[in-house]
């Protein structure tokens, strides 16, 4: 396939907003208490306001240059590609932006929001950390105050990234309901959102949950596939023939897919498999739909629509619900999912720190071993597109803790 960049007809990077209902398709919508639906349609009108402000759209591009360090690299990872054999591997280097993660594109861009509310005090979840420590870098810069609701477990598993959010002045509050993952912090979050709705905004990581937070999130985040899109055509001539990355919720997923919707391009986005038995958290390829996080879309669950419990080495990945455009284009057959277990993600993790000097998030890793398997597939005149969205420094205790059990 040659992809030339001669874009389909159809619509631009930011279009494809969800319907008057807040859903794409089949999936999203809002199904929240009345409490909340007036924070909702406050917060549906600012990032409206803000996305047809020039000044909003200046500031935030300024920030992201100054602040962010973006552009992010596009990085050919050349003895990656000939250990494996085949097409040539990308990276889209997440991993170098600040705070080390994609998480601070979206963080910043609500935090920007939520000063034009007037709202001084914000609440986020995080899972990984990564969201919490960009979500705590961006309150200390605007003067806000953060409060970070982190599963027991997590914070466990994830300690790097509690010190840093403590290091940036956030309040981390353990969270001991269920199995202290992201999904029970996420259900802390809310609550504590509904319950101080006025003084409060919350900073969701993830383009799930309730309307308008995943069209909000997406949009945050298509910067990410808006740069590789123009990189791989200055650096190659061509689009990819393939876009790969991994999937929890799905912000770094849909932020990097998403300017290539109209492309003759395959996208990829891969779930955690777990321990590649009954303990997953492949939500999208072993779910079913149902509601969770006020939102319509796939879900983990039981046939009464109780949520089950999920297993993935990868804190980020660990979740048993997927933003409602990911559903939208699973079922349209425009993408398409697949799982990696724990022990698949380890050895890529391995072989890109050993061959390319990049320790890369474990989140990542899932989405390198559908990368080398792809680039295989495809052969050496392909171009393999990947969402490196962050890197490992948060999970060499967890990996290390690991190897000296085994």
């Amino acid at each position: 396939m040659s992809n030339t960049g001669q874009r389909n007809e159809g619509l631009p990077a930011d279009a494809y907003p969800p319907d008057e209902l807040g859903r794409f398709g089949a999936f999203g919508g809002r199904f929240v208490p009345e409490t909340v639906m007036a924070a909702l349609d406050e917060l549906e009108i600012a990032m409206n306001e803000a996305f047809a402000d020039p000044a909003f759209h200046a500031e935030r591009a300024e920030m992201a240059r100054d602040f962010i360090g973006r552009p992010t690299p596009l990085y050919l990872a050349a003895r990656l590609t000939e250990d494996v054999g085949g097409a040539r591997i990308w990276l889209k280097r997440e991993d170098l932006a600040h705070t080390g993660a994609h998480k601070i594109n979206n963080a910043l861009g609500q935090a920007l929001i939520a000063k034009r509310l007037g709202k001084q005090r914000i609440v986020a979840e995080t899972g990984a950390g990564q969201h919490g420590v960009a979500a705590a870098t961006v309150c200390a810069r605007f003067g806000l105050q953060a409060v970070i609701y982190m599963g027991e477990e997590d914070m466990r598993r994830q300690r790097p990234n509690v010190v840093r959010m403590h290091f940036l002045g956030a309040e981390v509050i353990p969270v001991t309901n269920g199995a202290g993952t992201l999904k029970d912090a996420l259900n802390d979050a809310i609550r504590d959102w509904i319950t101080n709705v006025e003084t409060t905004h919350y900073m969701i990581g993830t383009a799930a949950g309730m309307h308008p937070y995943p069209y909000l999130v997406r949009r945050l985040q298509a910067v990410i596939g808006e740069e590789s899109r123009v990189q791989m055509l200055e650096r190659t001539g061509q689009l990819p023939d393939a876009v790969v990355a991994c999937v929890g919720g799905g912000s770094n997923a849909i932020g990097i897919f998403h300017p290539f919707r109209d492309d003759p391009v395959r996208l990829i986005g891969v779930e955690a498999g777990g321990d590649g038995g009954a303990l997953h958290a492949r939500t999208l390829s072993g779910g079913r739909v149902s509601i969770l996080h006020g939102s319509r879309s796939y879900v983990l669950c039981d046939d009464d629509g109780q949520v089950l419990e999920t297993h993935s080495i990868s804190a980020g990945l660990d979740y048993p619900g997927v933003g409602p455009e990911h559903a939208a284009l699973l079922t349209s057959g425009r993408a398409e999912y697949v799982g990696v277990s724990d022990e698949e993600a380890l050895v890529a993790f391995d072989r890109l720190c050993r061959l390319e000097g990049i320790i890369p998030a474990l989140e990542t890793s899932h989405a390198l071993v559908t990368a080398e398997r792809l680039a295989k597939e495809l052969g050496p005149d392909a171009n393999i597109l990947v969402g490196l969205s962050g890197r490992g420094d948060k999970d060499v205790d967890q990996i290390a803790e690991r190897r000296a059990k085994a």
